[in-house]
This record gives C-alpha cells, sequence and structure tokens, in this order.
C-alpha cells in the first residue's frame, strides 16, 4: 500500500535521501524545509508528482502551529511522520519565542507537531523521531530556559530529552495512538549537521536513510511503539537510563505542555 509520509527537515541530508527513496517505492512525500529556495531545489531534483513542499521554520512556535494547519487542511489521514529536523550549532541561540533554539528545533517542535497531527494518525500510523547515540542527562527546566553550555552538550540534552517524550507520549497514548520509536539513524553520518559539527565527511547518509525507510514501513518496527532502536549496532536497545524511568519521562513531556501553554500561539 501506498502511504503518506511527512519528513521534517528534508531539502538535503538524511532527510533529503529518506525522501528520495520512500518517492521511489511510489509514496506520498510532504517534504518540509525552513528555506523556499532550498525546497525549490529539492523539488526540481526529486521531480516526483507525489511530491508535495512545505516552507515552516521550526524554531518558531507560530510556523510549526500554521504546518500543522495546512497539513490538516490538505489531508485527512497520514500515515508516517518522521521527525528528522534538527540542528546542532546555530548562529542565534534564543528564538523570538524566548526560548532556547536548540531545545525548541530538537525537542520542543516534534513533539509540538506530533501533537497537532494526531487527529490525522491511527493506530497503524508511525511517528519516527531522529535521536542520536549522544544523550545527556536533561532537567525538565533546561528546556524553557537559555543554556549557556556548548552546543554538543545541549544537542545530546535535547536528543535524550526527544527519546524521553517518545517513551512517555507512546505510553499514554497506548494502543489508540500511533506507534512513535526513537531511532538513532547512525552516528557522524555525512550530513551538513555532522560536517559543521566535527569537520568530517562522515559516513554514507544512504545507511540512515535506509534504517528511517524501515522504521516508517517495516514490520519489525510494527510492535516497536516506546522503543529505541540504535542503528550503530542495528538492533533495538536501551536508550540513557533516564529514558526509561518513567517520572523523569513524565516530567519531561509535562514541561514541554507548560512551555507550550505559557508561549500560547493566538
Amino acid at each position: 500500500m501506498k502511504k503518506t509520509i511527512l519528513i521534517t527537515g528534508s531539502t538535503d541530508g538524511i532527510g533529503f535521501a529518506t525522501a528520495k527513496s520512500l518517492l521511489a517505492q511510489g509514496h506520498t512525500v510532504l517534504l518540509h524545509g525552513r528555506s523556499a529556495g532550498k525546497l525549490d531545489s529539492a523539488k526540481a531534483h526529486l521531480s516526483d508528482p507525489n511530491l508535495e513542499t512545505y516552507q515552516a521554520d521550526l524554531s518558531r512556535l507560530e510556523d510549526v502551529y500554521s504546518l500543522a494547519s495546512q497539513i490538516r487542511q490538505k489531508h485527512t489521514k497520514l500515515d508516517v511522520i518522521i521527525n528528522n529536523a534538527g540542528v546542532y550549532m546555530v548562529p542565534v541561540d534564543i528564538s523570538e519565542d524566548g526560548l532556547d533554539v536548540r531545545y525548541m528545533v530538537n525537542t520542543i517542535a516534534p513533539y509540538l507537531l506530533t501533537k497537532e497531527l494526531l487527529s490525522l494518525l491511527t493506530p497503524s500510523s508511525r511517528v519516527v523521531n531522529l535521536s542520536s547515540a549522544a544523550q545527556v542527562p536533561v532537567m525538565a527546566a533546561e528546556l524553557s530556559a537559555s543554556s549557556q553550555l556548548v552546543d554538543g552538550m545541549v544537542y545530546a540534552k535535547s536528543k535524550l530529552a526527544l527519546t524521553m517524550w517518545s517513551r512517555h507520549l507512546a505510553t499514554t497514548l497506548g494502543e489508540k495512538g500511533p506507534i512513535i520509536v526513537a531511532v538513532n539513524p547512525k552516528s557522524f553520518l555525512g550530513s551538513k549537521m555532522v560536517k559543521e559539527a566535527y569537520g568530517v565527511s562522515g559516513g554514507n547518509l544512504q545507511d540512515g536513510a535506509d534504517i528511517l525507510v524501515k522504521a516508517a514501513l517495516s514490520d519489525e518496527f510494527a510492535n516497536a511503539s516506546g522503543l529505541y532502536f540504535d542503528n550503530d549496532i542495528g538492533q533495538f536497545s536501551d536508550p540513557h537510563p533516564d529514558a526509561l524511568d518513567t517520572q523523569k519521562n513524565a516530567e519531561i513531556s509535562l514541561a514541554i505542555d507548560q512551555i507550550l501553554a505559557d508561549k500560547k500561539v493566538a
């Protein structure tokens, strides 16, 4: 069956490679990007009638709400959301909403987008969240404050927080909700982020794309809700111990809900 699949941050890197693979299989892909120019370029390169493009800056709460609204207006059902968009280094740390851009894009935006699109998701739908092998303990209060820590530390905290809310939301929704899984696509793949952060060319992006396609479509992930897949070892694995703590996971999710309530966009 052909699926309708949203991929955030998909004008380049792993997201673009994943979109290309899914389009080749005949699926409808909703390609998201921050830059209109890069969206146009990606659309021209892919040149596929099953491709739709959506522009939104995921560091802005208003843009996340708008993106969800546009998708709801055009679609009554989504089979897969791949929350791929992420940042490591940013030119400005604080967003116009007063949030740390790194936590906003990596943790809060995918949570908000998923919640806003839940009405389009069925129990057989899937939410694939791009985690990382880099996971460092994070306090719930950190999500709402500007961080003075180095980029790598904030990135690792944001990815653990993403993994934590993935598990909490999967547990909370249970059988009524979609399958929600966190995936480390593979460390040091050759994305723009890796090149900027570490100054290395990185590995084959298709390795990351292949596991995302698998997570989106394969039977192996049909009962994976709440789990973490580590593509560095090619199997489901335990994430950081904090993500196995039900109370801590709930605290992270509650903190995001509180941020969204405090920053409510009209």
